[in-house]
């Protein structure tokens, strides 16, 4: 696979982005729901996918730049995505070790 002599894009390599920017979407949508066993387990495919991606050559070629420009927007979401999932779940541990200490406190008084 790659892009062939006349610089044009096959139909493997459109699908290939083409699957890359459905799994971001996908994982994008399940990072928010807090779904992250599965966001974990897609991150695997998602790689090894871009994996492919590299290897074809696809961002390379001019005709996808449009591509790699909404490929890079997902990524930010998908970043923004994680950083957000990341402060909710701190926020929860945070709550959940003050809870500790209070009936940690509360036995000690009884």
């Amino acid at each position: 696979m790659g892009i062939n002599e006349a610089g044009v894009v096959s139909e493997g390599q459109a699908y290939l982005y083409d699957e890359l920017q459905n799994l971001l979407e996908k994982q994008i949508e399940m990072i928010r729901r807090g779904d992250i066993g599965n966001f974990e387990a897609l991150s695997k495919q998602t790689n090894s996918l871009v994996e492919r991606c590299v290897q074809s050559g696809i961002f390379k070629g001019a005709d996808f730049e449009n591509q790699r420009e909404k490929l890079k927007k997902l990524y930010e979401q998908l970043s923004l995505a994680i950083s957000a999932q990341k402060a909710e779940t701190s926020e929860k541990l945070s709550n959940i070790r003050k809870g500790k200490r209070t009936l940690h406190a509360y036995r000690e008084g009884i």
